[in-house]
């Protein structure tokens, strides 16, 4: 039967294409143009429509499509107490393709919280639709996969358990925030866990000094921290990525290397997981979900326009219910349209269809 909590039978990971009004409009901000109320006005606007899109194509959670921020990550972490964004140079390539090189440092301890202006961006999505509002940020990890002790000066934490410890605080309060704006469904997104399945990104982490066993403990910590002031009614989910740029990627290798610490030490209630191709390995490791979570199958890509076949689909969420019980799966993209402000190469025509079918498929499987 469908769901009627979240994550939905029928649901989808949060950023969608920027229309082309949105897209001016930003540049125009950029180069001084307009005022940010401008923006902002037409951000609103645009804002608007596409919470009309996805509640015509029968979506139950609703987001903003990410459209106030260039990047999934660094607009949340830049602006967290002690975290700054700045150009810097990469240090994870996306086959080629490489968005503008921000990165994040720590400038001061962490473990507060003094507001962010996301929680306004929540409460907009929130008073338009009568349905669920979903908030995306990113995962405690981003702030220290892709730079290690680089992005952490010695001087402010000498003992990078601190860290840890700290991160996790500053994360605890976020989510209370967002939670006492109104917030009951909230998105962590994680590519790390998935970055550490594929050997060759697990020998950087070593090579760098980092444990690739350590971390997914360390990290799992920290995200039970982001849950540890929760009301009751609250469901936190966790995306799982191998990387989303302009239709490229970053990492591949099946879950089994971290899959027993996602499903059983981590206390999300829902993960995205990533499908839709080879690179994400096969369902064995979905036997390791305890009853009582959701995991949403990411068999429909993102990455490009051709829409998948229905009987496709259905054939591999029956696949995957031979490792974990049918009821506790659902269905979504892979990832989001538009990790980055570029968006990935399809068209907003070809996203929609994506998501009419996806809530096409869920209602045939379930409903």
């Amino acid at each position: 039967m469908l769901r009627q909590v979240p994550p939905f039978r029928a649901d989808h990971v949060g950023s969608l294409l920027r229309p082309q009004a949105l897209k001016e409009a930003r540049a125009r901000r950029e180069r001084g143009e307009i005022s940010p109320e401008q923006l902002r006005e037409i951000e609103d606007h645009e804002i608007e429509t596409v919470i009309r899109r996805q509640e015509e194509v029968g979506l139950q959670s609703i987001t903003d499509g990410e459209f106030r921020r260039a990047f999934w990550n660094y607009d949340f972490l830049g602006e967290l107490d002690g975290v700054e964004a700045y150009l810097g140079e990469r240090k994870i390539s996306f086959q080629g393709k490489n968005p503008r090189p921000m990165m994040l440092r720590v400038t001061g301890k962490l473990g507060t919280f003094s507001g962010h202006p996301m929680l306004d961006h929540f409460r907009f999505v929130k008073s338009h639709t009568t349905r669920t509002a979903k908030m995306t940020i990113p995962s405690p990890s981003s702030l220290h996969f892709r730079y290690g002790r680089d992005a952490v000066p010695e001087s402010i934490y000498p003992d990078m358990r601190d860290f840890y410890r700290d991160l996790g605080q500053s994360y605890t309060r976020a989510v209370r925030a967002f939670a006492d704006a109104g917030c009951r469904y909230l998105q962590l997104d994680e590519v790390n866990f998935t970055y550490l399945c594929d050997p060759a990104l697990r020998a950087q982490v070593t090579a760098r000094g980092d444990d690739p066993e350590q971390l997914p403990h360390i990290y799992a910590g920290m995200i039970n921290a982001a849950m540890a002031d929760i009301p009751g009614d609250m469901t936190i989910s966790m995306h799982l990525c191998r990387g989303n740029f302009q239709s490229t990627f970053v990492a591949s290798g099946g879950y089994e290397p971290v899959a027993e610490i996602l499903f059983n030490e981590i206390k999300v209630h829902g993960y995205f997981m990533e499908y839709d191709t080879d690179r994400a390995g096969g369902f064995e490791p979905l036997r390791f979900v305890p009853k009582g979570k959701t995991v949403v199958l990411g068999l429909v890509t993102s990455k490009s326009g051709t829409l998948e076949s229905k009987d496709e689909i259905k054939r591999r969420i029956d696949a995957a219910a031979k490792f974990i019980p049918l009821d506790q799966l659902a269905l979504s993209p892979q990832c989001g349209f538009a990790s980055t402000e570029e968006g990935n190469i399809l068209a907003e025509d070809e996203q929609w269809a994506k998501l009419r079918m996806i809530v096409e498929v869920a209602e045939e499987v379930w409903g």
